[in-house]
């Protein structure tokens, strides 16, 4: 039984080490060359770390990342909106959520899995289904076989495009740059993550090693546009001219080359995740706006549930028990994400939007929040 996975990300990575762990058969296919310095910084919950933890890596992502003791929703100039101390998840699970470069967290993971088992350079091209098999066609010619297909090649999935042509994928009105600026800020910022919610513009900062911050800012803008490079700092720098002058201080300090920019986007829900033999995760599956911080969770814990289903094989129809332990709070965080963002810039009310995050009660803040990290924990 040897399952065939497409893409080497975290979710792709994490479920081929969590089947290294089991020892379940499976190869990985990536279609880069080499693990590349993807993307910039990534939030990774007590949800996903009790997955790592599992896994034995969770000291190492702790020793290359940064630790966070509070989040803070606030206006501009650093005042709060909505303010949550992370004490009350410490105490639950011994730790809080870490940031930490995306490259950090896929190398951790990647070496970790042996090389024979990771195919580079192999971009899928199309699968076919024969008696219980599957087999890939890559790009290069190439071909190779199994028993289950796995898609976690992202929001763009070509497995995806071929399983489920129909599927779409829903622009949010909202773009996003994303950069990792080296600077040193006050001491305050050390442990304290910030999303600062201006006139429909706002901006994320986190440090996720030391000297090292990441940072994302989000405005609203027409679909697929591009920067001019040479332009690019000024733009940024005169969008966030009236907040916290750390602002500015972390735009001006990254390297323009290195600003990446996406339109956020997410997946409208699919009834179905799976059909026979094949399975798609993570973001091909249920891609989420990144207003929560759970996209990368969730594929984290795919994995999870995917490695020990099968494990235990606890249904004859793995992928069907699979999307049904899971559909219900996946839908939910894409739901409340995308949701989150629309508020988050909306031209009129914001002061009654910001009361109400204000005045929400504590004991439900803290409820929700301790349920979105709950996983299903599997005996051996």
């Amino acid at each position: 039984m040897e399952y065939l996975i497409i893409g080497a990300g975290i979710g792709g990575l994490t479920l081929a080490l969590a089947f290294e762990e089991k020892g379940i058969d499976y190869k990985v296919y990536e279609r880069f060359s080499k693990i590349k310095s993807a993307g910039a910084g990534i939030w990774l919950a007590p949800n996903a770390l009790q997955v790592f933890e599992e896994l034995n890596v969770l000291d190492e992502i702790k020793s290359k990342g940064n630790s966070i003791d509070r989040i803070t929703i606030g206006n501009p100039d650093l005042t709060a909106i909505s303010d949550n101390d992370q004490q009350f998840v410490k105490s639950e699970y011994g730790y809080s959520a870490i940031a930490i470069h995306r490259t950090e967290l896929q190398k951790i993971l990647f070496d970790k899995i042996p090389a024979a088992k990771i195919h580079l350079g192999k971009a899928f091209e199309t699968y076919v289904t024969s008696e219980n098999k599957v087999i890939v066609n890559f790009a290069d010619g190439s071909s190779a076989g199994g028993d289950y297909l796995v898609g976690a090649d992202g929001i763009n999935s070509k497995v995806r495009a071929q399983l489920f042509p129909n599927s779409i994928v829903r622009y949010s009105g909202q773009t996003c740059w994303r950069g990792v600026a080296e600077t040193v800020l006050d001491p305050a910022f050390n442990h304290h993550v910030y999303e600062l919610w201006g006139n429909q513009v706002r901006f994320g900062i986190s440090r996720i090693s030391e000297g090292k911050y990441y940072w994302f800012a989000v405005a609203l803008d027409v679909e697929n546009k591009k920067d001019e490079p040479h332009k690019l700092r000024d733009k940024l720098m005169q969008m966030y001219k009236d907040f916290d002058p750390a602002v500015n201080q972390i735009i001006s300090n990254t390297p323009t080359d290195k600003v990446m920019r996406n339109d956020i986007t997410d997946l409208k829900p699919m009834p179905k995740w799976y059909k026979n033999n094949i399975c798609l995760i993570g973001d091909a599956g249920h891609a989420t706006t990144p207003n929560m911080g759970q996209g990368g969770g969730q594929a984290i814990e795919d994995a999870h549930y995917l490695s020990n289903l099968q494990h235990q094989s606890l249904n004859e129809n793995i992928f069907e028990e699979f999307q049904k332990r899971r559909e219900a709070k996946v839908n939910g965080i894409v739901k409340q994400s995308w949701m989150m963002g629309k508020m988050a810039h909306w031209k009129y009310g914001r002061g009654l939007r910001n009361l109400l995050l204000k005045s929400a009660p504590k004991k439900m803040v803290l409820k929700k929040v301790l349920e979105m990290y709950e996983i299903e924990k599997f005996s051996d």
